[in-house]
C-alpha cells in the first residue's frame, strides 16, 4: 500500500511543480523567482522529501524499533527543497540551455541522493544498517537521471497530455531512485533496547501533514492565477498596446511640430 501511496504523493508534487514552473516560463522578474521557488517546494518537499518518508513508513525489521532524529530529519527536508531549487535557478539562469540542465540536473540528482540517504540516517534503530555499494550507485545515477529528465521537462513540456505523461514518468523515476537504494539495505544485529527520538506519529505524520497543506496551498493558487497561454496572451496584448500608444503619443508629436509651419503658411496665404 505504502508504494502505491508514495507514488501518488511524488505524482502530485511533481504536476504541482510543473505548474509553478510553467507559470514562471511567462513570468519576469520577482514573480518568475517566486514561482520557481513555489516549484521547488512542490518538486523538492512533496514530490520527493514527503514521498521518501511516506514510502518509509512501509519499511520495518523484526524486533527492530525506529525513533526520528528531529534535526536531521528537518535537514533533509531543507536539502530536498534546496538542490531543486538551485536546479531550476541554474537552468534558468543558463537560458534552458541543455548544458545549464546537465550541470542543475547533475546538482539536484546528488541533493536527492543526499536527501535520501541523510534521511536514512535519521532513523535511529536498535540495529545496524548496512548498504550494498552497488544499489547506492545506482540509486544514485537513477537520482542524477531523474533530476535532469525533471529540468528537461520544466523547460518543454507544455499541453495537458503531455504534462500528464511527464508527472507519471518522474514519479516513477523518484519513486524507482527511493527502491532501489532501498533494494540494498540490509538490517543486521538488532539490540532489546529502544533508540532515542521522535516516533513516527510524533515527528513523521505532524511534517508531511504541514508540507500537504502547503502543497495544497500552491495548488489553490495555481488554480486562481493565470496559465502559462494566458499570461503570454496578456503580454501580448500589454506589449500591443503599449506599442499602439507609443504610435499615438510619436502621431501627436508630429502634429505639435508641424502646427508652427502650418501657422506660418497660413499668414502669408492670406498676406498675399
Amino acid at each position: 500500500m505504502t508504494p502505491i501511496l508514495a507514488f501518488a504523493i511524488s505524482c502530485t508534487g511533481a504536476a504541482t511543480g510543473l505548474a509553478c514552473t510553467s507559470r514562471a516560463r511567462a513570468a519576469a522578474g520577482g514573480a518568475r523567482a517566486a514561482w520557481l521557488v513555489f516549484g521547488a517546494i512542490a518538486l523538492g518537499g512533496t514530490g520527493i522529501w514527503v514521498m521518501h518518508f511516506v514510502a518509509m513508513l512501509g519499511f520495518s525489521a523484526s524486533g527492530v524499533t525506529i525513533r526520528y532524529n528531529i534535526p536531521e530529519t528537518l535537514l533533509s527536508a531543507a536539502i530536498a527543497i534546496i538542490v531543486v531549487g538551485a536546479g531550476l535557478f541554474i537552468t534558468e539562469l543558463g537560458k534552458r540551455k541543455l548544458p545549464a540542465m546537465l550541470v542543475g540536473g547533475a546538482l539536484a540528482g546528488a541533493g536527492v541522493a543526499a536527501m535520501h540517504y541523510m534521511g536514512m540516517e535519521a532513523m535511529e534503530m536498535s540495529a545496524e544498517v548496512v548498504y550494498n555499494p552497488v544499489y547506492v550507485i545506482a540509486s544514485i545515477v537513477i537520482a542524477i537521471v531523474a533530476a535532469t529528465a525533471a529540468l528537461w521537462c520544466t523547460v518543454h513540456i507544455r499541453g495537458t497530455l503531455a504534462t500528464i505523461v511527464a508527472t507519471l514518468v518522474m514519479g516513477v523515476a523518484v519513486t524507482g531512485m527511493h527502491y532501489t537504494g532501498m533494494a540494498g539495505v540490509s538490517v543486521v544485529n538488532p539490540v532489546d533496547t529502544v533508540p532515542t527520538g521522535a516516533s513516527t506519529m510524533q515527528l513523521l505524520v505532524p511534517l508531511v501533514m504541514a508540507v500537504s497543506v502547503v502543497t495544497f496551498l500552491l495548488i489553490l493558487g495555481i488554480g486562481l492565477w493565470p496559465t502559462e497561454d494566458e499570461l503570454r496572451t496578456q503580454a501580448e496584448f500589454e506589449n500591443r498596446l503599449k506599442a499602439h500608444s507609443e504610435q499615438g503619443q510619436r502621431f501627436e508629436n508630429v502634429q505639435q511640430e508641424l502646427q508652427p509651419s502650418v501657422g506660418q503658411f497660413a499668414q502669408s496665404h492670406r498676406a498675399r
